[in-house]
């Protein structure tokens, strides 16, 4: 590498088991010509999979792979990861970095480093990968019954997968399903789907055991502004909201036959005569429930905390009775879900505020009588009864001002609540090392 180049980096990340481990040792037998220099994270006290990289790749340990122990790399040893990297970069001569991430990290945080650090000056972010277990994620978003259903923090807390799963797929540019033995070709083409549908775009490759084209895993895929499937339904919704007509939210003048509400299918530019494979073959779709009307909290707890499997993903906005002045967000994964307070809405702010923020954002979605405050949440699922889901809200939906209690809603900013967790325990949840990671 000449002086003065920037390194391209991947990040490869993964749920625990997932076979990570395995496809960093396929690459680096498979590398070809190329100098790969190798940063590994580890949950455990040892770090197994930096000695399995190492073994298997005729580095040793120090002289070619450089390990992190004992935390998460996306947040304790965000300066560890640093200094590492700027050091490697300093002391070493190498083509490519690839960084293992541990089991309960996203990739994109770890990306972020190498843009938002004075390890920006030295690297170029190439691409995320993310590597699924076919098998976990068919169990955990279909009719399946998961080995795990909660992965470890490095601060011994426990997380639920399915929040991790989806998590680590929004955020890809690469996807590998991984042990495609495990799954029938039914249950693959599921899988493969639903992650198109949460990360549309992605390029998705299958494999047995992790024997990805190294030209691929190295090649340039990343995209900061790629669109996740949540997002990318807003923003091409085209449903409109005739409920602004009025300005309560739908009470009668929801047209379920023609969904003029709630926009469905294909990130909004959906034609019913256009059918997607996906949705054709299993039903995978998204709409956009949006609504110019509070909710009930208690009503809506109970909707949210309580969706039908056939949902796999749910995101957005909510506009809560007895809290009119909070903008709270929602977030659901398979059989988590969680409502977090981000902060008071535009409209609950002083007018001279108000009046600055829609100046430098004319993108806002602002009404006339009710500002920014709205619900707009976003469903992305296999086979939903999506007027009943509507159906399920709108029932629940009450006239701006009403008096309500918030009750468990949380109000300051930052604060979260579950309304649907994983119910196994956590002894369930699975030791790191070689026996989770390396057998795939």
């Amino acid at each position: 590498m000449n002086a003065g180049e920037t390194i391209p980096v991947t990040v490869l990340g993964g749920s625990l088991g997932a076979g990570k481990t395995t496809l960093l040792n396929h690459l680096l037998t498979h590398a070809g010509d190329r100098d790969i220099a190798v940063l590994v994270n580890d949950m455990g006290s040892v770090n197994v999979d930096a000695e399995l990289v190492a073994e298997e790749s005729d580095l040793a340990v120090g002289d070619g792979v450089t390990e992190l122990s004992n935390g998460c790399i996306c947040c304790e040893l965000q300066d560890d990861l640093e200094t590492a990297v700027v050091r490697l970069a300093r002391e070493r001569s190498f083509d490519h970095l690839v960084v293992e991430a541990s089991g309960v990290s996203e990739p994109g945080p770890v990306a972020r480093l190498f843009v938002a650090s004075r390890a920006a000056a030295r690297y170029d972010v190439a691409g995320l990968a993310t590597v699924v277990d076919a098998r976990l994620f068919a169990d955990t978003f279909g009719d399946g019954d998961p080995d795990r259903t909660v992965a470890e923090e490095g601060d011994g807390s426990v997380r639920p997968l399915s929040d991790l799963l989806v998590e680590q797929v929004e955020s890809a540019d690469l996807v590998v399903l991984n042990k495609r033995d495990l799954v029938s070709d039914a249950e693959l083409a599921a899988v493969r789907d639903a992650v198109e549908a949460l990360r549309p775009g992605a390029t998705v490759v299958e494999t047995t055991r992790g024997d990805v084209d190294a030209d691929l895993l190295l090649s340039d895929l990343h995209d900061p502004d790629a669109p996740v499937g949540w997002r990318a339904a807003l923003e091409n919704d085209t449903g409109g909201d005739e409920s602004d007509r009025d300005g309560h939210g739908g009470h009668g003048d929801h047209d379920h036959s023609d969904h003029s509400d709630h926009d469905h299918g294909g990130y909004g530019d959906h034609d019913h005569d256009d059918t997607t494979h996906a949705e054709a073959t299993y039903g995978v779709t998204s709409f956009v429930y949006r609504r110019r009307a509070p909710l009930d909290p208690e009503g809506a707890a109970a909707v949210l905390g309580d969706l039908p499997d056939s949902v796999v993903r749910a995101k957005g906005s909510l506009w809560v009775a007895g809290a009119e002045d909070v903008h709270f967000t929602y977030s659901q994964a398979g059989p988590s879900a969680y409502v977090a307070a981000a902060g008071p809405w535009v409209a609950s702010r002083p007018e001279f505020e108000q009046d600055t923020y829609r100046r430098n954002h004319p993108e806002l979605d602002w009404h006339d009588d009710h500002g920014d405050r709205r619900t707009e949440l976003v469903f992305i699922g296999r086979g939903m009864d999506e007027d009943a889901l509507a159906a399920a809200l709108d029932a629940h939906l009450l006239d701006p001002g009403a008096s309500a209690d918030a009750g468990d809603f949380p109000t300051d900013p930052g604060e979260e609540v579950a309304l649907a967790e994983p119910t196994r325990e956590r002894e369930s949840v699975p030791t790191t090392g070689a026996a989770s990671e390396g057998g795939r």
